[in-house]
Parts: structure tokens; sequence; C-alpha cells
């Protein structure tokens, strides 16, 4: 095992031992470097590099864990199989993201959306956003490596293309999820201005009711002489009669605009 590290480069060293390595496949005349990183759904949305070295007989995996390389069973079978445990996994997890949105949905539609839908809403964006990033890597450099050995016999082709689609499944499914999510932001900013609209629309028609009474109020409130109604006994009954008249044309008119606007 002395061999294979004495043959790697001290820069691929590190990206393999680098947790957070991005994919990449790098070629080189004595070895060829694979590693490929996939976003691990969990409660916590983290990520995880799988690193291999393949040389023209063997090949490698280094294991993060205990800091060192294990030779594989076979040259490509053995890393398929590790990967595509691993993507799999990924692709049935991503299922808990549609789910969630599919929920928000129904709620928005019911009209039961809680109160933090948007720090709901942005935890969701970005997480889904990150996976798609970081799949659009692995993508490439999947093709990169299909691309670079599909003239070697020995290399099952129809496997990695099978890893391929997989990746490119959840791909188009975040982007699918992403969009769903702008939708659902921008039925969520119309409900929330309709609601805006109606309250506004309420307050108007009560500042419309109040002004007149406030006009009425303030008038007779003044200290001067010879106001209309202060010498007799029905005054306030009066004045009372002449708030209540005002009201009810104000709340005519108030309709009659109303009826006009919807037109």
């Amino acid at each position: 095992m002395q061999n294979i590290e004495n043959l790697i480069d001290s820069l691929h060293l590190e990206d393999l031992k680098n947790q957070l390595h991005p994919s990449i496949f790098d070629e080189n005349d004595d070895y060829d470097m694979l590693i490929i990183r996939i976003p691990v759904i969990a409660k916590e949305l983290g990520t995880k590099s799988f690193g291999f070295i393949i040389t023209k007989e063997k090949s490698y995996f280094f294991n993060k864990t205990q800091n060192n390389f294990e030779e594989l069973k076979s040259r490509f079978e053995e890393p398929y199989k590790l990967l595509d445990k691993n993507i799999d996994k990924m692709l049935k997890s991503f299922i808990n993201y549609q789910d969630r949105i599919s929920e928000i949905e129904e709620l928005l539609y019911e009209n039961k959306i809680k109160e933090n839908f948007m720090n709901v809403w942005l935890e969701l964006k970005l997480e889904i956003l990150k996976i798609e990033r970081i799949l659009l890597k692995t993508s490439n450099t999947i093709e990169n490596f299909i691309d670079y050995y599909e003239h070697d016999e020995t290399f099952p082709i129809n496997h990695y293309m099978d890893l391929h689609e997989h990746i490119e499944r959840t791909m188009r499914s975040a982007t699918l999820q992403l969009s769903k999510l702008d939708y659902l932001y921008s039925f969520y900013n119309a409900k929330s201005n309709d609601k805006m609209n109606k309250m506004i629309y309420i307050l108007t028609i009560i500042s419309a009711i109040f002004l007149p009474l406030n006009l009425i109020v303030g008038f007779f409130g003044m200290n001067t002489s010879s106001l209309p109604f202060t010498g007799g006994t029905s005054g306030t009954l009066y004045a009372v009669s002449i708030m209540g008249a005002l009201v009810l044309i104000t709340a005519f008119l108030v309709q009659f605009w109303r009826k006009k606007i919807e037109k």
C-alpha cells in the first residue's frame, strides 16, 4: 500500500483527504484520480466526497475515516457499487423535499399557511439550490470519466451511464422543485397583497364614515356663540340625527363607488 501512496502527488493526496472537495476527474500518466461529491440529505443537509485512484491494473478507494487507501477487488466494478449505493440513497432521500413542498402547497390552497412560511421557503430554496449546484459538477465529472474510459474493454459503461442518469434525474427534480417554490412564493405574495388590500379597503371605509362625524363633533365643539340647536331642548337629538344621516349618506356613496370600481 505504501507504493500507491508514494505514487500519488502530494496535492492530489490533499484533495483526497478533503471532506468537502468538489467532484473532479484528473488524468495523469501513472494514475487517474476520481473524486465524486454528493449531497447527504438528513435532518441537516451535508455533503460527502468519495475519492478513487485508478491505475492501469487496479483501483484504490481512499478511506477518509482511517486516512488510508483500500485496494478494491475490481478496477471499475467496486467503485461503481460504492457510488451506486450512496447515489441511490440520495435519490430516495430527495423525495423528502418533494413531500415538504407539496405539503406547503396544500396549506396555501387551503389558506392554512403558517406564519413561518418565509423561513421554511428560504430554507428549502437554499438547500435545493446547493444540491443542484453540487450535482451539476458531479454530473459533468461522471460524464468526463465515461468519455475517457468508454473505449476500455473492461469498463462497464452501462453501469456508469446509470449513475449519470440518476444524478441527472435528481437534478431535473431539483430544478422542478425550485420552479415550484418560485410559484408558491408568487402565490403567497398574491394572497398577502389581497389581504393587505382588504385591510386598506376596510380602513378607508372606516375613515370615510368617521371623517364627517369628526367634522360635526368639531363644529359643535367650538367655543363660539350662536351655534345651531343650542337654544332648544332637542339640540342633541338634532345633532345626532344629522350625524346619523351623514353616516348613511357616506355608506351609500362608498357602496356606490365600490360597485363602479368593480365594473
